[in-house]
């Protein structure tokens, strides 16, 4: 399994997308997005996702360079059409313009519409946390095969569905949670296929309802379906963040025709914390939550108490200095995937150094 430090991924991935047409500002933060995806432990929304991308680029289901359309801009209101646009671009430059709303007015409710892929969704909650604001976000996903089969349902009838929240901290982040509303992402199904060991129980079922370990006819058969966490509870929040950002916030939704691509559309609200209160009163009331919490002994079965955001983190310490492993069918995926935008081998191992 070869492994690569942050840099050499990070070159890897602006050759690659520069190649598929994006500017240099957007090959920048497309290959910041998927590097910090797999530092800190989501290598299903890392670098494996580039042969989807040059698929949908090569279907024309994902633009490059888009244009955001701005649909309603009625001061704590912003509804943008990303069009198809690559989606860690238009979903930052959207946060960001919410951002600065809720400067100006306290807070911003942002309805982000059609956005190709746009990937690890704790991204967006780091980059509002350190702009001290408070972020919570409902995102579906459109335009492909249902994936996650709602509680009583025995095929699939939803995308993955994430959510997120995050409030800030003296650096960052304090808390961050950041989930797919199944028990797995559907990534990280891909990725125990890439590297045959099976799924843990309760995340998937096969093509007749019944409970498998096995990610085989998910991933290569497209059969089955993934199960939500929680079982009910679960399952009612990706109903939810369904309803929310497709029903609501306007953005595609699973009931409509389906071209085979990936969409997200997002409800976020961002709240700018500085106008509920004095920010450093309220660090330390989360400081003082969070160390309630640790007081507990620890459960049998475990060896330390954390709190939403810390293994992120943490894998992002230990990755910058061990090195970021690529299993080898996604590495061979990558390879035969670039090769369709006429990127060659050598063009690669020089990309990531390698001789």
């Amino acid at each position: 399994m070869p492994s690569f430090t942050p840099q050499a991924l990070r070159a890897l991935v602006t050759l690659i997308v520069g190649r598929m047409g994006s500017s240099a500002e957007e090959t920048e933060e497309v290959a910041d997005h998927l590097v910090r995806a797999n530092l800190s432990g989501h290598d299903s929304h890392g670098v494996g996702m580039l042969p989807a991308y040059i698929r949908l680029l090569q279907d024309g289901l994902l633009v490059p360079n888009q244009t955001p359309h701005t649909v309603l801009d009625a001061g704590a209101l912003l509804v943008i059409d990303a069009r198809r646009g690559f989606g860690q671009r238009m979903t930052a430059d959207a946060v960001h313009r919410a951002i600065g709303r809720a400067r100006d007015l306290g807070a911003c409710v942002l309805a982000l519409r059609n956005a190709s892929h746009i990937g690890r969704i704790g991204t967006y909650g780091e980059l509002a946390a350190q702009a001290g604001c408070a972020f919570t976000a409902f995102v579906n996903v459109a335009d492909g095969r249902d994936v996650q089969a709602p509680w009583a349902c025995a095929e699939p009838r939803l995308g993955t569905n994430p959510f997120c929240t995050a409030v800030p901290g003296p650096d960052g982040p304090s808390l961050l949670l950041d989930m797919a509303t199944t028990t797995i992402a559907a990534g990280k199904a891909r990725v125990a296929y890439n590297k045959g060991v099976p799924v843990p129980d309760d995340c998937l079922i096969d093509d007749a309802g019944q409970p498998t370990n096995d990610p085989t006819g998910f991933i290569r058969d497209r059969t089955g379906a993934m199960l939500p966490f929680g079982r009910h509870k679960g399952s009612g929040l990706a109903v939810m963040c369904e309803i929310m950002a497709g029903a609501i916030g306007g953005g595609q939704r699973v009931d409509q025709p389906v071209q085979g691509g990936i969409l997200n559309s997002m409800l976020a609200t961002v709240i700018d914390l500085s106008r509920l209160g004095d920010p450093a009163a309220m660090a330390e009331h989360i400081e003082a939550t969070i160390a309630h919490i640790r007081t507990s002994r620890v459960a049998p079965g475990f060896d330390e108490v954390l709190l939403p955001g810390e293994p992120e983190r943490r894998a992002a310490r230990e990755r910058a200095e061990a090195g970021i492993s690529v299993d080898a069918t996604t590495w061979h995926d990558i390879r035969e995937a670039a090769a369709r935008l006429g990127i060659t081998e050598a063009e690669i191992d020089h990309a990531v150094g390698v001789n």
